[in-house]
C-alpha cells in the first residue's frame, strides 16, 4: 500500500508541473481555440494515469522522481526534486539526522508511508460519499420530471425532460444521458439550451468529466489537482460554446449569451452537479462568446504547435540522472557506494 501511494505522490508531482504550465498558458493573450485547451488537459490526465514516461531531452520536468523508492527501504534516503535549492540542505539534513534503526525507529519510512496511505485511502472515500449523496439528493429532485411538451421546436422525447425543482439546465447520465431543463426557464431560450446540451453530448464531455472528478478523487491530497479540475471544467465549457456559436451570426450569440445568462445560477458544488448550462464561469463564458472570432489557420497551427511542445516537454521524463550519496553529491547511474555499515 506505502509503494502505491509513493508512486501517486511521485505522478503527481509531474503532473503539477504540467498542470501550472497549462495555467500559465491559459493566462496568454493567445486567441486559439478553446478545445485545444482541452487538449492540454487531456495530457494533464494522461500523466496522472500511465506510471511510465519515455525519456527525452525535450522533456522540462526538474525531475520524475522526487521522492525515492528507497523511502520504504531504508535505512537512509533522499529527495531529489531537481532543484538544488530545494535538495541540497533537505538532503544534508537527512544524511545528517535519518538513519532508522539509529536516529529514528527501524521501518520508519514504510510505516509512515503506510500510515499515509491509509489516510489517502480515507479521503478518496469522503470524496466518493460527498459526491454520492448530492448525486441521490439531486436523483430524488429528477424522478418528478417529465418529457418536454411537444409546443417546442423540439419534437417530443424522453432524453429532454423538464423538472420544477431544479434552476438551471444540465445534463445527468453517464450511459443514457438525459437534458433537464428546469420549468420555469423561458421558452425562448431552450433552443439554445438544448444546443449547448446536446453539443456536451456530441462531444462526449460528460464522460471526461466523469474521468476528471475519478482523477480528482485519486489525488485529493495535491492542491493543483483541484485547480486543474476547476479550470478544466471551465475550458469544457467554453470549448462547447464555441462549437455551437462557430457558424451562428452575432444576433444568435447574443441571444445564446442572454441564455446564458438568463440560466446563471447559484453556485452549486462542481463535484455533485453533472454538465449545467449556466454552471461555470457565466461572465467569461459571455465575453467569450460576443468575442468569437473564427482562428485564422495561422493561429489553428500554433495552436498544435503549442500541443505538440507541451506534449514532448512534459508527457516525457528527464534523461535519468545519478543518485546522490548521503553527502548530497551525485554519481552516475551504475556507480556502487561500498561503506561499512555500523
Amino acid at each position: 500500500m506505502g509503494a502505491l501511494f509513493l508512486q501517486l505522490i511521485n505522478m503527481s508531482i509531474a503532473a503539477g508541473w504540467l498542470v501550472l504550465a497549462v495555467l500559465i498558458l491559459r493566462l496568454l493573450p493567445l486567441r486559439i481555440p478553446k478545445s485545444y485547451r482541452c487538449i492540454l488537459w487531456v495530457f494533464v490526465a494522461v500523466r496522472l494515469i500511465c506510471p511510465i514516461s519515455a525519456e527525452s531531452m525535450f522533456s522540462l520536468l526538474p525531475s520524475a522522481r522526487t521522492l525515492p523508492q528507497r523511502i520504504l527501504t531504508g535505512p537512509s534516503f533522499y529527495i531529489h526534486t531537481g532543484i538544488a535549492v530545494l535538495d541540497n540542505p533537505i538532503n544534508e539534513y537527512l544524511g545528517d539526522r535519518y538513519f532508522e534503526g539509529v536516529s529514528v525507529p527501524a521501518g520508519n519510512g514504510r510505516y509512515i508511508m503506510t500510515f499515509f496511505a491509509f489516510l489517502w485511502l480515507a479521503g478518496i472515500l469522503a470524496v466518493m460519499l460527498y459526491s454520492l449523496a448530492g448525486l441521490r439528493r439531486l436523483r430524488r429532485l429528477l424522478q418528478f420530471s417529465v418529457p418536454l411538451a411537444s409546443n417546442t421546436s423540439t419534437p417530443p422525447s424522453d432524453a429532454v425532460r423538464i423538472c420544477d425543482y431544479i434552476s438551471e439546465p444540465f445534463i445527468f447520465g453517464v450511459f443514457r444521458p438525459r437534458i433537464y431543463i428546469p420549468s420555469n426557464l423561458d421558452p425562448s431560450w431552450i433552443p439554445y439550451v438544448l444546443a449547448h446540451e446536446r453539443m456536451h453530448i456530441k462531444r462526449h464531455d460528460h464522460w471526461q468529466k466523469l474521468l476528471g472528478f475519478l482523477l480528482l478523487a485519486a489525488y485529493w491530497f495535491h492542491p493543483l489537482m483541484w485547480a486543474a479540475y476547476i479550470f478544466f471544467c471551465r475550458d469544457m465549457e467554453l470549448a462547447c460554446d464555441e462549437a455551437v456559436i462557430k457558424d451562428r451570426n452575432m444576433q444568435d450569440r447574443k441571444n445564446y449569451a442572454y441564455a446564458l445568462l438568463a440560466c446563471s445560477a447559484a453556485s452549486r458544488s462542481s463535484l455533485a452537479v453533472p454538465l449545467a448550462f449556466g454552471e461555470i464561469g457565466v461572465k467569461e463564458r459571455i465575453r467569450s462568446v460576443l468575442a468569437f472570432q473564427r482562428p485564422s489557420p495561422f493561429m489553428a497551427a500554433a495552436a498544435w504547435v503549442i500541443c505538440i511542445a507541451a506534449a514532448l516537454c512534459f508527457l516525457t521524463n528527464p534523461r535519468q540522472e545519478g543518485e546522490p550519496n548521503l553527502s548530497g553529491v551525485y554519481e552516475s547511474p551504475g556507480t556502487v557506494l561500498v561503506t561499512d555499515d555500523v
